[in-house]
């Protein structure tokens, strides 16, 4: 589990430029390494390298990497490589990443065998509860097993597996040079190992461990990471025959450590680069948040920038525009989408060419149409995209924008295209999410009110505090859109109405949270709220020593979710800095908030926090 925070643009700048110049310096040589053909002395054979096909870049960067280091021949190791295609969490093309090697659930108890956390109190929580694996996760499980059963069937018996995001130390072929040499001789043979890490994080509190020689050691659990590991061809079998895996592959491997003879350098010499961000998504992240465990109390940024804009997107009515803009907005662009045409002074200042516009993105704009010829000669670099519900060479968008767009970088999704995020991010050179492809209800094109937007008569001193996110109109000056809503064809299918005085909670709407978030001084804890009698209930906070807190808090849900509504709550704020009192509307994985907060040492404001995410 790498949770290490991505590096910043000049930081990134720096440590590839670092990167980059090592190979330059004299390669350095490895002789665990021998060619096949040698029979008469152990060592490592093939490298198998784990690459997703839409990420060719980081190959590029694994094979700069090894053609620094020397086999015993004198022959770079990115001569023996083989790339291994990662199984990929995005592609809908793929069979169900469910399978019989694979069991896509665990527990926190599973994450606390390796990770133990002495300071949190496991009578409070549901250790039991089972925590669904990530797609990505599963992804990264199925494809290292398909590595293991590439490997028990070879000649080979012993071959590296590296993960495409390390880079080596300089010392990398000295240790594991002594290491062989070691346990060449503590097993009077060849090395007996299963598996022997060679790129691994210990434990938060360290991994309880046996020394095996100077440079070597067997661990009994603690360690984290498959990015670089050396395994057997009888290792491999025995993995295959411990399958299937319960949870996260690094996790589950510690499970199996006492069914074989696992072992570790002294210390990691390959490392997971720190300018390629983890495209893995953790599953356990948000309930080591409600535990307390993880508390980092940085709001999490939106760091993907694209470089690919403006982009224009037309289509058939009906045919996925609307999960169109929100894809693009996921993906980092500022969206507008779905109306007859955008207001006059971002329309003339597009047209002519103008920067900055407002946007970087426009979906399924009516007035923009006629126009596209004038915009492919404005932005020359531009990406297009057409959504048609048909297959075929034919314009059945029926107003010849199809002919009009000859010559452009034309991205012509239909079919299965549409729904899927490989299309549209091999045509925009991004990286997917790791959110599954939007799928919204068809807008339509909203009609454009022309009245002006009331401005108040009085402006605020400053500018509120916001970050760089996608999301968020830089301009002091923007004022908005305003559009006509439409008619509702339908009435909603549902109406939930309900009005509660609190003065007894209801067991099946409310729920007395017992769990905690990053950044939060207290646990919350059922026992601190009370009902009051016609008064409603009272929460309460206390100095109780709860292991990875000190306070206990009390805080209360709803237990269902709603998408729309009015919500309202009379409450009476407390006076006591360093407290808070709070209303809000909460979503999980991505996070989406509107939080309303009374601060104790000025009970006279409103604090008002908005964190959107599409």
């Amino acid at each position: 589990m790498n949770l290490s925070k991505p590096l910043r643009s000049a930081s990134r700048f720096l440590y590839s430029l670092f990167l980059q110049c090592r190979t330059y310096l004299p390669r350095q040589q490895c002789l665990a390494f021998v060619p096949p053909s040698d029979t008469y002395q152990s060592g490592i054979g093939p490298i198998f390298v784990i690459n997703l096909d839409r990420q060719p870049d980081r190959w590029t960067d694994v094979l700069r990497e090894l053609d620094c280091i020397l086999d015993a021949t004198g022959k770079p190791l990115s001569a023996r490589v083989i790339r291994y295609s990662a199984c990929d969490a995005q592609s809908n093309v793929q069979p169900s990443l469910d399978g019989d090697d694979v069991n896509p659930f665990y527990t926190l108890e599973d994450q606390l065998f390796v990770e133990p956390q002495p300071h949190a109190l496991p009578d409070e929580f549901d250790l039991m509860r089972p925590i669904r694996m990530s797609r990505a996760e599963i992804a990264v499980a199925r494809s290292h097993i398909g590595v293991w059963k590439t490997i028990a069937q070879s000649t080979a018996p012993y071959a590296l597996i590296l993960e495409d995001d390390v880079c080596f130390e300089r010392s990398f072929g000295r240790i594991v040079d002594q290491a062989w040499h070691e346990m060449e001789g503590a097993d009077q043979t060849s090395p007996a190992f299963d598996v022997l890490y060679v790129s691994y994080k210990e434990a938060r509190h360290g991994a309880p461990k046996e020394l095996v020689s100077k440079n070597v050691f067997r661990p009994e659990r603690g360690i984290w990471y498959l990015s670089g590991y050396v395994l057997s061809k009888k290792g491999a079998q025995k993995l295959l025959d411990l399958l299937p895996c319960h949870g996260p592959i690094d996790l589950w491997i510690n499970y199996k450590f006492r069914d074989m003879d696992v072992r570790a350098l002294r210390r990691s010499v390959i490392n997971q680069r720190l300018d390629t961000p983890s495209t893995n998504s953790y599953s356990i992240l948000p309930t080591l948040n409600r535990i307390g465990v993880l508390d980092g109390s940085d709001a999490s940024l939106f760091h993907q920038r694209p470089t690919h804009y403006p982009v224009f997107a037309f289509g058939a009515p009906r045919s996925g525009l609307s999960s169109l803009a929100m894809a693009l907005s996921m993906l980092g662009y500022r969206c507008c989408s779905d109306l007859d045409q955008i207001p006059e002074e971002e329309f003339e200042r597009l047209i002519a060419g103008r920067v900055p516009c407002m946007f970087n993105a426009y979906v399924n704009i009516a007035s923009l149409r006629p126009h596209v010829r004038v915009l492919m000669r404005r932005y020359p670099r531009a990406k297009f995209i057409l959504i048609d519900d048909v297959e075929g060479t034919d314009d059945h968008c029926r107003d010849g924008v199809l002919a009009a767009l000859e010559g452009a970088e034309l991205a012509r999704l239909h079919g299965k295209d549409v729904n899927t995020w490989r299309a549209l991010c091999e045509h925009l050179k991004l990286p997917p999410p790791v959110a599954l492809y939007p799928n919204a209800p068809d807008i339509g094109q909203r009609r454009l009110r022309h009245a002006e937007v009331n401005t108040p008569t009085t402006r605020p001193e400053k500018r509120l505090q916001h970050d760089r996110s996608p999301w968020v109109m830089p301009h002091r000056k923007w004022a908005g859109i305003s559009v006509s809503v439409a008619k509702r064809l339908e009435p909603p299918a549902s109406r939930v109405s309900f009005e509660d005085d609190l003065t007894d909670i209801q067991s099946e709407r409310w729920l007395l949270r017992n769990d905690t978030f990053p950044g939060n001084l207290g646990l919350f804890r059922p026992a601190n709220v009370t009902t009051q009698s016609g008064e409603g209930l009272s929460f309460a906070v206390n100095q109780q020593l709860l292991g990875v807190r000190n306070l206990s808090a009390a805080a209360m849900s709803s237990r269902g979710s709603f998408l729309y509504g009015r919500f309202e709550a009379t409450l009476q704020a407390t006076r006591v800095p360093g407290l808070v009192t709070g209303f809000f509307l909460h979503r999980d994985s991505p996070r989406q908030e509107i939080d309303i907060e009374i601060t104790g040492n000025r009970p006279d404001r409103l604090l008002v926090n908005v964190f959107y995410n599409p």
